[in-house]
Formats: C-alpha cells, structure tokens, sequence
C-alpha cells in the first residue's frame, strides 16, 4: 500500500490527475460492498423506508414512516435516496450510496479547497488524511443523514472561505455556491444549515475585523437564491401539514438542543474521546497543527488559518454544548482539521524535520492499540470484531505503527506521512469488514425473516412488530402493526385515526386469537410469554440470534 501511494504521488502533475487518483482510491474506499450487510436498526431502516414510501405513494412532500407522518428531518437525503432507488432498486446498496457518494465529494471537495487555499500538494495531503480517517469512511458508508449535511456544510462554508479572499478571481461564483449549499445543508438537517455556518463567518469577522465583507458577500441577491432553494419545501409542507411547524422548530431544534428530551444526553466532553477514535490515525496531530496555525495567525494567510481553526473550533463545541449528541454530529470538522493537519506535514516536508517526539508516541499508541485489538476478543467480553477481525485490526495498527516508528525516530516527515497514510487507508478497507459483521449481529435487521414476510403474509394478515424493527416494513414491502413502544412514531401515531396499526404489547394476544391471520416479528425471550397468554397455537416460521418469525396458522 505504501508503495503504491508513493507511486502514484509521484507521477501526478496535474490537478485532474490528483482528482482523478483521489476519485479512484476513496471510490473503491466507500463504495466497496456496501450493499453486502443488511440495513442496520435504527438508522438505515428508517432511512430507507422513508424514501421507498416516497416513490410508493408519489408523495415527495410529505415524509412518512411506517405510512405515518414523520418530520424529525427535512427531505434532501430521502430526495437522494429515492432517486438512488429508482436507478439501483431498492436495495441496501441503492440506500447506502448517497451518503458513500457525499463522503466521497467532501474529500475531492477537501483537496479543491486545499489547492486554491495553499497549493496543490497541500490539497492532496489534506484529501488523504481525511478519506484515510476511519471513523469518516465507515460513517460514509452507511445511510446516515449526517454524511449529507457534511458535504452541503463543508461544501457552504469552504465556498465562503474561497470567497473572501482579497485576491480572489471568482468572488461571485463562490459566494453563489455559498448560499446554494447552506440552503441544501438546511434540507439536509435544519436550521443548523444556516446556524453553523453563520456562526462561523460571523466569529470570523469579529475575530479578523473584516466587516467589509457584509458589503462583498452578496446579500440581497445571495439571500433570494439562498431561499429559492431552500423555502419551497418548507412552505409546501407547512401548507398541507398545519402540525409541522411546532413540532420541527421547536420540538426538533430548541429542545433537542436545550433539553434532554430525545434521551441523547452525553457529558460535555464527550466529543473529545470520539475525535481521537473516528480520526485515526491522524487525532494525535490536531493539537499540534491547531496551535500552529494559531501560532501563523499573523502570516500572509494568518486570516485563512484562523478562519479554519474557527470552522472547526465552532461547530465542535456547538455540539459539545448541546444536550444531544450522537457520534455523527462532529463530521463537518473533519474537512477543517484535515486541511490543519495537512498544511502541518507540508511545511514538516519543506523542512525535512517534524516532531520526533509528537510522531513517535502516536507510532506507539497504534502499536499498543494493534496489541490490545488481537488481545480483546479472548477477553471474555463483548467484542466488537471476530478473532479474526481483531487480529486482521490488530495486525494493521501494529504493521502502521511499527513503519511510522521508524520514520518518526529518522524525522523524516515526508515517509512518516505516506505511512501513515497508507495504514490509515489499509485499516479504513479492512474496518468495515472486520467490524461490521459483528456489529450487524447485534443491532442490523433480522433481512432474512423480513423478506420471509412476504412468503408467508396475505394482503389481509395483520404484519405485527413488537417493538419497531425499522427494516420490517422496507423489506417486507408493506405497513406493519407496532405493538408496545412507538418510539419515534408516537407523534405520526397521533395524527388522524390510527388506532388500528398502534397497540400495547398487552393487546397482541386478543389479535392473535380473534380468528385474523397474523405474523410476528417477536423476541426471542417472548416466545414462551406469548405462548402462556393465546389459545391459538404458536408456529415458529423462522429465527435469527436476535429475532423469530411466529404465526398463528
């Protein structure tokens, strides 16, 4: 892998050449066997059976769940994914390509951002520090909304970025580009779209005194566009949905977050762990290349330095201020902290030093942690990969480090780079099959029995789920009955007489005796449960480590 990167690096002399080598590595990257694991619950069922309700109903206003209204979201990623189901069928591939395809944009995104701001070299560093960031990758290759806003948000602010610069030939076109994206980035996922990035332009223009730019940025014309593309959407479901506008601004902005009502509570700090983890392995040089450029604040490009420490420094502590937070929410600072990292290994190249002490020790952690990876699985506890996987991890943190030791101990920062890079790419193809099937056991959708729905259900059998499976109704290809806790759904579960689809678990035995054919999709420690309380006969139609399929015929 290392010689490969090395070859290609150096016979690329053109910029269509490194978006072309890029395309071809982070291509195969995030798009390779994605569509080979089932939807895992709750994220990609639910994002997948949205959009496929969408192309059902020709309904592409009004987003459903279960054939229930649901406006946790706006629709650009549903847009995408029902787009990617009518070319690629719905399958899991068709779901996951979206979120792959914005992965795959941000790091081309990242290198245009980087060549224009310092060169080409810096923009390919850059690029390969963060495709080569393994959280980054494995999160692009799942359907996720996130990964949609961190395109159109990287996208939004690194156009202003490009914009503001004095001596910048295409002011107008960036600034456009701007708007365009920050009004996708709130179709993405909401206010924040606006929120963050206004955020960081305004803390930049305090920061640099560069107030001059509210006259240069195009406002009236920028603010049209910005609406024209963003407040269709807004207005036409407002308009045939009177209950929507309480529930998204205020229910899903304001209290997720101010309060803990949505149950994601994490300690402040919380984000700082999850950095260092999902940017592997180039976490242990954020510290250093932030205090440099905070330290070249003053230099020719002192104002784009700072402009990317705000980028990141802002949207990090939003979201460690907020009281819900999942581990998505800091992706739109990777692209600022890779175009940091970036420029810190190459100004260490030009110099022909780097920081011995600084390389070395992450060299040593990744050795430790290859060690602790093949030791896990035999500890007894849960793992979070097979022997194998873990040994295959283990094995690539261990080959990585020992190689950047070597490099780091010489101070040579060009080999250590490419090493670095070559382990960080190795270990983001080799994570997502050592990890995934193991996490699939415990949280992916029980695919074989859903689809076995079909076989065995009539259009008049009552599908019942006892407890939302959110991949039931997607590859069952039909509404299912939700017996016990609504979850997410209690709010579309209100709206219009839906009395029929919703009930207590408690009430699940008088359907099953009342003479109607019913299938279910039930727990394993249900079984006997449900077996005490019905005079129908239980037949098990089919089982899977974390579900059964049981009829009543």
């Amino acid at each position: 892998m290392l010689r490969i990167i090395t070859f290609l690096t150096a016979r690329i002399n053109s910029v269509r050449q490194d978006l072309l080598v890029l395309t071809l590595i982070f291509g195969t990257a995030f798009f390779q066997f994605i569509g080979k694991l089932p939807l895992m619950d709750p994220d990609e069922g639910r994002y997948s059976e949205i959009p496929r309700e969408m192309l059902e109903r020709g309904d592409f206003v009004t987003p459903t769940l279960n054939y229930v209204k649901y406006f946790e979201k706006p629709p650009l990623h549903y847009w995408l994914n029902a787009l990617s189901m009518s070319l690629f069928g719905e399958t899991e591939f068709a779901g996951r390509f979206p979120g792959a395809l914005c992965g795959l944009l941000t790091v081309l995104f990242t290198y245009y951002v980087g060549w224009k701001l310092f060169g080409r070299r810096e923009g390919f560093i850059a690029a390969l520090i963060l495709g080569s960031s393994t959280g980054f990758l494995i999160q692009g290759r799942m359907n996720l909304t996130d990964m949609t806003l961190t395109f159109c948000m990287s996208a939004s602010i690194g156009c202003f970025l490009l914009a503001s610069r004095p001596d910048e030939r295409n002011k107008g076109l960036h600034y456009y580009l701007f708007y365009i994206f920050a009004a996708l980035a709130v179709l993405a996922k909401g206010l924040i779209g606006l929120v963050l990035p206004g955020g960081v332009i305004f803390l930049y223009m305090l920061f640099c005194r560069r107030w001059s730019l509210l006259k240069d940025m195009r406002l009236p014309t920028g603010m049209l566009l910005f609406l024209a593309v963003a407040a269709p959407w807004f207005v036409l479901v407002s308009l045939r949905n009177p209950e929507f506008a309480h529930f998204f601004f205020i229910h899903e902005h304001f209290q997720r977050f101010l309060t803990t009502v949505h149950g994601r509570y994490q300690p402040i700090w919380f984000f700082i762990p999850i950095l260092l983890l999902t940017m592997l392995p180039w976490s242990f040089f954020v510290p250093q290349a932030c205090m440099r450029a905070w330290r070249g604040r003053k230099e020719n490009v002192g104002d784009v330095l700072l402009f990317l420490l705000v980028w990141a420094g802002f949207i990090f502590l939003f979201f460690s201020k907020s009281n819900s937070k999942l581990i998505p929410y800091i992706l739109p600072v990777f692209a600022p902290l890779a175009l940091l990292v970036g420029l810190l290994f190459s100004r260490d190249m030009d110099d022909e030093t780097m920081s011995r002490r600084t390389g070395m020790l992450a060299a040593s952690i990744l050795c430790i942690l290859g060690c602790g990876l093949i030791a896990y699985p035999f500890t007894g506890t849960e793992p979070l990969a097979t022997p194998i996987g873990g040994l295959a991890l283990g094995a690539v943190f261990i080959l990585e480090g020992s190689i950047a030791y070597m490099y780091a101990g010489r101070g040579e920062a060009k080999r250590f780079f490419l090493a670095f890079s070559a382990g960080g790419l190795l270990l983001s193809l080799v994570a997502p099959h050592a990890v995934f099937p193991t996490i699939s056991q415990k949280m992916a959708s029980s695919r074989e029995l859903c689809l076995m729905v079909k076989d065995f259900a009539g259009p008049d059998t009552a599908v019942v789920s006892v407890g939302y499976e959110q991949g039931l109704p997607f590859y069952a290809k039909r509404r299912v009955v939700i017996a016990g806790d609504m979850g997410e759904l209690e709010f579309g579960a209100k709206i219009g007489d839906q009395s029929g689809w919703f009930m207590e678990q408690a009430r699940l035995p008088e359907l099953w005796d009342s003479g109607r054919h019913v299938v279910a999709l039930i727990k394993p420690n249900d079984l006997s449960q449900l077996k005490s309380v019905v005079k129908t006969p239980v037949r098990v139609l089919g089982e899977d480590r974390r579900k059964l399929l049981v009829s009543n015929r």
